[in-house]
């Protein structure tokens, strides 16, 4: 019997996502429960995207909550490299190959014709999708092209006519009408491969054996069911599992939900108690409790136990589950340790110190300055958010978008959150001071503080984002359609 394998392949484009979390703990209960391997490999095609800190926060949140994997770019294994992007020549051998055989073939088109071609679709109401046009040229034609040093990619052949049929785990067999799938580039013009070529060559050049991903990959089975065929391998089984949801049902959005695990751990919740609850999405122990450990999960782990229905990520009753955990796996000794492993602690108190310390005329002083870098969301009222110079609509729109700019900044630090502020401030044609007293009560609670930058660095992308999204919903939030408009209006800045 083959040993099994699964994975998570996270892409290092930002935040580290508590979906990423929930996928790999399920395949690290599916792995371990069979006696498998469970593996972790960095899919960064998105050379553009991708960075360095992102990825290393992803390991680091996924360490901090106890998912461990047998190999990855830093554990090392028999089937690295594990980055996408130190495995390119692999992909376009790959790529070449299915050129040779005929399942794939170049496109010279550029983004103007494709944007001409999906705007023209999009006028007359046409199905949306690439239309085969590499396909009319000539072996004589495609050959002139390259020689000529044209851009191109590579895309994949698709049956026009007929079902693709594929296997679930939890959904039996599922049907896809061939017209429904694009004729996927499979290698960028940067020679990049893109997702669904290098999961594929990955996923089989590491002996993967089931893939266990959220539901929103179901359309694309039929493209790697296809490539797998095009290259004579076995595909993995596969296993969608239903997506992580608001209370509202909508699918689990930063909007309406903290998604960054790093913010969870800001807050204060221990490891422990997240895990275990993200193992209650769409699982259930066999007797049903509701506490329980990572071991406790992997002994008992049957993936037919999952419900399809979208399981529901309620902050409050994740709240109810942390409080349970405090106090009955945690003796004196031990709740002290944890707060001082959370935040008092000199790596986290260290620079903060500087900032309060010319304002400390006793100790007494010093938790009234620095409570809300220990605290999550702050207790604010509407009137409190208020500004003297601005029109609350002012208030709103400059907070709302300040945080889409936010949400794009990558490295974290005072320099560039001060330029950011500063310049959506201009862009908006409001005096900068205005904004930031605004932002002074947002990040620290009050009007007289810190700097409000220093604070927003020290305090961390996950929570200062967090707290502006909070801003924004106590002065009355974004309206479906107001976020269409003034999303227009960002887009033209």
């Amino acid at each position: 019997m083959t040993a099994i394998r699964t994975r998570i392949a996270p892409s290092p484009t930002g935040d580290p996502h508590l979906g990423t979390a929930y996928i790999a703990l399920f395949n690290l209960a599916f792995a371990r429960q069979h006696g498998g391997e469970f593996i972790l490999r960095i899919e960064d095609t998105d050379q553009e995207r991708s960075t360095p800190e992102s990825e290393k926060a992803i390991l680091d949140s996924l360490r901090w909550l106890g998912i461990e994997w047998s190999e990855g770019p830093d554990v090392g294994g028999p089937h690295g490299p594990y980055r996408q992007s130190e495995r390119g020549s692999i992909y376009k051998d790959y790529a070449d190959q299915l050129v040779n055989n005929g399942h794939a073939f170049y496109c010279f088109a550029t983004s103007e014709e494709l944007n001409d071609l999906r705007r023209h679709q999009t006028e007359n109401k046409l199905p949306i999708g690439y239309d085969g046009r590499g396909l009319a040229l000539s072996p004589t034609q495609v050959q002139q092209h390259l020689d000529d040093g044209i851009p191109h990619v590579v895309r994949m052949k698709i049956p026009r006519e007929g079902m693709c049929v594929f296997q679930d785990m939890l959904r039996g067999s599922i049907e896809i009408e061939w017209a429904q799938v694009d004729m996927q580039v499979l290698l960028k013009a940067d020679g990049m491969p893109t997702y669904h070529l290098a999961n594929v060559v990955d996923d089989h050049l590491m002996g993967i054996t089931h893939v266990l991903r959220g539901e929103e990959w179901i359309n694309s089975a039929p493209k790697h069911q296809l490539l797998y065929q095009y290259f004579g391998w076995d595909m993995p089984e596969l296993c969608h599992l239903p997506l992580l949801r608001n209370p509202d049902k909508s699918k689990l959005s930063k909007r309406k939900n903290p998604t960054s695990i790093m913010y969870y751990q800001r807050m204060g919740y221990l490891p422990e108690a997240l895990l275990n609850y993200l193992g209650r999405m769409g699982w259930s122990m066999p007797d049903e409790r509701e506490k329980f450990s990572l071991a406790e999960m992997v002994a008992n782990f049957d993936v037919n136990r999952v419900s399809l229905g979208g399981p529901i990520f309620d902050q409050d009753k994740l709240s109810w589950l942390n409080g349970l955990w405090i106090r009955e796996n945690l003796n004196d000794a031990e709740f002290i340790q944890r707060m001082q492993t959370w935040a008092i602690n000199n790596n986290f108190l260290a620079p903060i110190v500087p900032l309060i310390k010319p304002r400390v005329d006793k100790f007494s002083d010093v938790l009234p300055l620095a409570g809300f870098f220990l605290s999550g969301m702050l207790d604010l009222t509407q009137d409190e958010l208020a500004n003297k110079k601005l029109e609350p609509e002012q208030v709103r729109k400059a907070l709302q978008f300040t945080l889409w700019r936010l949400e794009a900044l990558r490295h974290w630090q005072k320099d560039d959150i001060f330029a950011i502020c500063k310049g959506m401030a201009e862009t908006l044609e409001i005096k900068p001071k205005d904004l930031f007293a605004t932002l002074f009560v947002v990040i620290t609670g009050t009007a007289n503080s810190v700097s409000v930058f220093d604070a927003m660095q020290i305090l961390g992308p996950d929570m200062s984002r967090a707290r502006i999204r909070h801003a924004v919903d106590l002065l009355g939030g974004v309206s479906k359609k107001e976020a269409k408009r003034w999303d227009k209006e960002y887009q033209a800045l």
